[in-house]
């Protein structure tokens, strides 16, 4: 299903809504457990907007550390950790607003409140583990198409892409290339609509690798009339796995496709919103900047930032900065390289900042500029847009969308340095530039806390 425009897996759109509830009835009854010992809690009036505070601030807080992503492959060790850092990240914030607002809240609620929501987000964290690949949450699909199209489907590897959908059968279509080797595949049931009734078909994902060739047309509108949602194979993709699949995608469907659209009101939002954060951004993080320009003279001297030529909105280039991660002489012959695990280039300081993504800061000043958002697809250097445009499809449209800061990809992909991962890479800013709006840009600005306190895809 849908919401503010974005795909969101039933499941975890039950989680959320169950996890608000529940922790607002952990700081209620915390109110009331303290009122029962003598201490006034909070002034008549103010429990329940408190109790709104308190439960959206947890649920900010848990989507920050990655627990509400589909693609979480979290053991219960690390669900315990960063569900104890999320409710942290929520308690502390509530801390520093309650001077702001000086409501007379104590801190023994705020203490009992993150104990009872840690017992009762536990619990039904637990829960959610084993169900979540229960079949009452996956939707039965029905692929119609057993050809080279429909092969791609039996490439998801990941078991969170495969969450949401039980493939029940795949049905050999007039035009298909090949045969997929699967005990699911059949021929075309005698009627398609009496074989999806009986086998509670929820959906039919049209995979045929020739639609010119028998076009089950009265079929498919007979199931679509009856209730059976009926998808092509490009947008089931793209709803399971946050993605673009390049190498299934004609020029047709991106210009016919929903998205892709460029509002006056997002645009005018959105450079607002970019100028106001990443200001304020930058003045918090002053101290830390000024603390890693120190360490870098001590370490390897000057020059404090390294300003790199990158390809930007439209194809532009502009001059982007970070902090010095590597020795002056990492690229003396002039070669441009990827960045690779354990890069022997890389000094002490740099790979400390470089684990929590800090020498990214000065790119704040590159937003304030206008050279980049602070949510879009990441900025390459020429010589690389270059020859990935020549090599992968549609590389070309990533420019249609300023660069940014953070983005859709680093949430989803590791750290890329090789043609492929440009490729898997592509998928994911295509996906980002078609869905993009301020909603979903704050949404990938409050996952991004993820990368930064566990490090992840950092090289």
């Amino acid at each position: 299903m849908k919401v503010f425009g974005q795909h969101v897996h039933a499941p975890i759109l039950l989680l959320v809504l169950a996890e608000y509830v529940l922790a607002g009835v952990a700081f209620l009854a915390a109110g009331s457990l303290l009122v029962e010992y003598g201490v006034d809690v909070l002034p008549d009036g103010r429990s329940l907007p408190w109790t709104i505070g308190f439960s959206t601030s947890v649920v900010l807080a848990v989507t920050a550390v990655g627990l509400y992503q589909p693609k979480q492959r979290f053991g219960v060790e690390a669900i315990v950790v960063r569900l104890i850092a999320a409710l942290g990240l929520a308690v502390l914030a509530l801390a520093l607003l309650e001077p702001i607002f000086s409501v007379g809240l104590r801190g023994s609620v705020l203490t009992l409140s993150f104990v009872l929501s840690f017992v009762l987000l536990g619990t039904v964290r637990m829960l959610f583990v084993k169900l979540v690949d229960h079949e009452a949450f996956q939707r039965r699909v029905l692929v119609y198409g057993a050809g080279d199209r429909a092969a791609s489907l039996l490439k998801l590897r990941r078991r969170s892409d495969r969450r949401g959908f039980k493939i029940i059968a795949f049905v050999t279509a007039p035009g298909d290339r090949t045969r997929i080797a699967d005990d699911r595949v059949m021929a075309v049931p005698d009627d398609l609509l009496e074989y999806a009734s009986r086998n509670r078909i929820d959906e039919i994902v049209v995979a045929m690798d020739d639609r010119r060739e028998g076009f089950p047309v009265k079929d498919l509108l007979a199931c679509r009339f009856s209730g059976i949602a009926v998808l092509d194979l490009l947008n089931f993709f793209e709803r399971e796995t946050g993605r673009v699949k390049v190498d299934l995608v004609n020029p047709a469907w991106l210009i016919f496709s929903e998205g892709f659209s460029s509002k006056r009101l997002y645009a005018i939002t959105s450079a607002a919103v970019n100028l106001v954060l990443a200001t304020a951004l930058a003045f918090l993080s002053f101290p830390v900047m000024v603390v890693i320009a120190i360490a870098i003279v001590i370490e390897d001297g000057f020059p404090i930032l390294y300003k790199q030529k990158r390809v930007g909105f439209a194809g532009r280039t502009f001059q982007l900065y970070k902090f010095r991660s590597m020795y002056t002489n990492a690229e003396s012959d002039g070669r441009a390289r990827w960045a690779k695990a354990d890069d022997p280039r890389v000094t002490r300081v740099g790979r400390v900042i470089r684990k929590l993504r800090l020498d990214e800061l000065p790119q704040l000043f590159n937003v304030i500029r206008g050279d980049m958002n602070l949510v879009g697809p990441r900025p390459e250097r020429p010589e690389f847009v270059e020859m990935l445009s020549q090599k992968i499809p549609y590389y070309h449209e990533r420019h249609s969308v300023k660069p940014g800061l953070t983005g859709w990809a680093q949430l989803c992909y590791p750290y890329g340095s090789s043609e492929h991962d440009a490729m898997e890479k592509l998928q994911y800013d295509l996906y980002y530039i078609k869905h993009r709006s301020l909603i979903f840009d704050l949404m990938v600005l409050l996952q991004t806390v993820e990368l930064v306190l566990w490090g992840k895809g950092a090289r």
